[in-house]
């Protein structure tokens, strides 16, 4: 198949460990194209075992943007993401390739889909907040400045906590007032696909990717990063800030095993509820036998199924 089928760039969504890269590699090598990580810690350097990076060979047999651009002491941006992006598919574009972005970081894939208007970094009032010690007072803080904000966020999460409030503080405006509203879903120039799982198979495949990762040397490549400075950021990583509190002596390593797959089945529900609500994607089973040929001919149709679910919901 030629170029010219895929000029609207194709997006595979999916939960963490629902095989979405697999897809998006195989998708990408029957049709010529280049893959565009969105994935918020895939960015980061010497961090592969735990994010499930692609390998070296992957990104031999496809090119992959997006992947090993920062350190894990740097603060990566969603806005700093959309330039990246942004730069990188009009490149693709200029060379005449069809384009794969593939991830599961929500709020980054909304950011490039609906071309988001982000708020700026606020450093002093970003300074201040950081001084409180208790992310639920944080919490609070924000539900007083900024209800519809905080009802989207875990009271746990200290690090989009602190950038609501940073840009609340800092902007004068609701951090939910930036961008058309998550809540908008109109027309864009994109396909978007994605990875339908049970969710017993889901958690099942979760809990084997961590064993074979501890098999593959994953607490080496803890203790490497933290070896150095790590960002607010990438300290959060599945597994890496489990690793980490074991490695400190916080935690035996069996229980920050256990904390870690817990903690990644609750964001894989999370990010099945956050991609559920865009009626843009068209969903297929993980395990048709035909799926990549499923996922290429609904593309080479430009996504009909698609606006056929839009114009449904309306």
């Amino acid at each position: 198949m030629t170029a010219q089928h895929f000029e609207t760039p194709l997006v595979v969504i999916g939960p963490t460990a629902s095989g979405k890269s697999a897809l998006a590699l195989a998708v990408a090598q029957q049709t010529n194209a280049e893959i565009v990580s969105a994935d918020a810690m895939a960015v980061y350097r010497g961090m592969d075992i735990g994010t499930a990076k692609p390998s070296i060979e992957e990104r031999r047999l496809v090119p992959h943007h997006l992947v090993d651009v920062a350190e894990p002491a740097d603060d990566f941006t969603v806005s700093l993401f959309k330039e990246l992006v942004d730069e990188a598919l009009a490149d693709i574009a200029a060379r005449g390739r069809p384009a794969v972005l593939v991830g599961g970081t929500g709020l980054y894939v909304r950011a490039i889909i609906d071309d988001l208007t982000l708020p700026g970094q606020f450093p002093e009032a970003a300074a201040e907040i950081e001084k409180e010690p208790d992310t639920h007072a944080l919490w609070r803080r924000l539900e007083g400045l900024d209800p519809a904000a905080a009802t989207k966020m875990e009271p746990t999460n200290r690090r989009r906590i602190v950038r609501a409030l940073e840009v609340c503080v800092g902007s004068g405006k609701p951090f939910s007032s930036f961008g058309p509203g998550l809540e908008a879903y109109p027309t864009v120039p994109f396909v978007q696909v994605g990875i339908e799982i049970d969710r017993t198979v889901m958690d099942e495949r979760i809990n084997a990717r961590y064993d074979a990762q501890m098999v593959a040397g994953f607490l080496d490549e803890v203790r490497q990063v933290n070896a150095h400075p790590v960002g607010r950021t990438a300290s959060q990583a599945l597994g890496y800030r489990e690793l980490m509190a074991h490695l400190a002596g916080e935690v035996d390593l069996a229980t920050a095993l256990d904390e870690a797959k817990t903690r990644t089945r609750r964001f894989a529900r999370r990010q099945q509820r956050w991609f559920r609500r865009d009626p843009r994607i068209t969903w297929f089973p993980n395990d048709a036998d035909d799926l990549v040929e499923q996922v290429v001919d609904h593309w080479k149709n430009g996504g009909t199924v698609a606006q056929e679910v839009r114009d449904s919901s309306s």
